[in-house]
């Protein structure tokens, strides 16, 4: 690996372990019926960096992760447009919450994929990302997301979202 490849792989990693830790605590406030403007702001930006510069690496044709990067854009797109031209009225509340869950699914998914292919204790229980350990990982967080995602849009939406509004002007 050139030094130029390593070094954007390690910038690359980065955004992306920033990324998912703040899309935690985004996840958090969501269920809490808040929204951080300063921590919102560093998620999104972070999440989007990620997808994009997961296309900046060599490949041959359209990978799995290329349909992934696709996929987390056009739902942190709708994140995006949900919370800052539509300020979260009415539905649009429900759709950034669940544009911002499924982004960060995505952030999440891959770094269990990337986790069982470069550590070795995990490589060695699953090499091939088919054995039952990969597989109810991934069982496992799915759900965990799920359940999280749905009681936060409950939450958001029960609790009313008048607050989170208020939370972005100031």
């Amino acid at each position: 690996m050139s030094t130029t490849l390593f070094v954007y792989t390690l910038l690359h990693v980065a955004v992306s372990l920033a990324g998912i830790a703040a899309g935690f605590f985004v996840m958090y406030d969501v269920l809490r019926s808040r929204v951080s403007p300063t921590v919102t702001k560093f998620f999104l930006t972070t999440t989007i960096l990620t997808s994009l510069s997961g296309f900046g690496f060599p490949f041959h044709g359209v990978t799995p992760g290329h349909v992934l990067g696709v996929l987390s854009l056009a739902a942190l797109s709708l994140a995006l447009y949900a919370l800052y031209a539509k300020e979260l009225a009415g539905r649009w509340g429900t759709t950034y919450v669940v544009a911002a869950f499924v982004a960060q699914y995505f952030n999440f998914f891959v770094l269990i994929v990337q986790s069982f292919q470069k550590v070795p204790a995990l490589h060695n229980l699953a090499p091939t990302q088919t054995e039952a350990p990969f597989a109810a990982t991934q069982v496992l967080a799915l759900l965990g997301f799920a359940v999280w995602g749905t009681l936060a849009t409950w939450r958001f939406n029960a609790i009313g979202h008048t607050a989170a509004q208020q939370q972005l002007t100031t």
